[in-house]
């Protein structure tokens, strides 16, 4: 079964735009969690624009009896204040994401370069704590490569690209599986496992689960936004059997 990671940070950006508790992120971490999603994701920014550093220590301690079934995953760029938080929180991965400043949301991997240069500490320290280190990574043999030489457990492949594509159809739809599989099979072959995430929904998910050796997508914005009018734990269950009978 490919495992689904909720990714709750438009609950708190929808609560923020009102600066107060409502909605609570809390109680949309537990209708997930109740309705079967197997993690829970947050990405804090700098800017706190979403999720807050309370938030996250407030998602952990609600998932505290429940983990490692539900796993928690925060990601973000390897800032001094996100990594004080990972160690606090000790989630049980985190998802290494550079940011490109003024970015409404994450635009690319990780490639080799000065961005990159902070990475191999960071990992091993991580590592030490016992949590399990994912990079975000484009679907190219040399970041892919990066990331095993830099220790990575495992990769998330970023999926805006084949997002783009399955809406074209056709040819591109095609090539973009290729890609994505090929990226799959070199992770793995690196002895890295495979996350994915980014614009992917109940739509392209239905050729996207086929890909070889995934083990984990993380979604948000979609669900989210289809849970405005259908409710969450529906939603939710709807991504659970669509992932479900995929091995």
């Amino acid at each position: 079964m490919i495992r689904l990671s909720v990714n709750v940070n438009k609950v708190a950006t929808l609560r923020n735009s009102r600066g107060a508790r409502v909605p609570r992120v809390l109680d949309a971490v537990a209708i997930c969690v109740e309705s079967g999603v197997h993690g829970i994701t947050v990405h804090p920014r700098a800017d706190r624009r979403h999720i807050t550093p309370e938030d996250v220590r407030e998602i952990a301690a609600a998932l505290a009896d429940r983990r490692p079934a539900v796993e928690y995953n925060i990601e973000g760029d390897p800032r001094p204040d996100l990594l004080a938080l990972v160690h606090e929180v000790r989630p049980d991965q985190c998802t290494l994401v550079p940011v490109v400043p003024g970015e409404i949301t994450s635009q690319k991997g990780w490639s080799a370069g000065p961005e990159s240069e902070r990475l191999p500490g960071v990992v091993r320290d991580l590592k030490a704590r016992g949590v399990r280190i994912s990079l975000f990574v484009d679907p190219e043999a040399s970041s892919i490569e990066l990331a095993a030489s830099l220790g990575a457990d495992r990769v998330e492949l970023y999926t805006e690209p084949f997002a783009r594509a399955f809406e074209r159809g056709g040819l591109d739809a095609r090539r973009a599986v290729h890609t994505y599989a090929s990226a799959a099979r070199l992770a793995r072959s690196l002895g890295m496992g495979v996350n994915a995430g980014h614009d992917l929904d109940l739509d392209n998910l239905l050729l996207f689960r086929d890909l070889p050796h995934l083990e984990e997508v993380s979604i948000g914005h979609a669900i989210i936004s289809r849970a405005l009018f259908m409710g969450l734990a529906p939603v939710v269950r709807e991504y659970l059997d669509v992932l479900g009978p995929v091995l």
